[in-house]
């Protein structure tokens, strides 16, 4: 492997390693910003994506509602 394809591969893998979310509440705001482009360019919304975003909403909404009644 060129040394110049090995650095380039090593940049890759950092990218990768900087976009991955840390905790569920920036996956959720990841994947809503990811469906509001693909909105607005007029793709279909993967309905996988859709069912994870609203479960991840239903997740915190409900742990909203339980930190209000402590």
């Amino acid at each position: 492997m060129a040394f110049d394809d090995l650095k380039a591969e090593i940049a890759l893998l950092l990218t990768q390693m900087e976009n991955q979310p840390e905790d569920r509440h920036e996956l959720y705001l990841q994947i809503r910003e990811k469906l509001n482009e693909m909105l607005a360019f007029g793709m279909p919304l993967p309905e996988d994506l859709v069912r994870l975003e609203k479960e991840l909403e239903a997740e915190f909404r409900a742990e909203e509602r339980a930190a209000k009644k402590t």
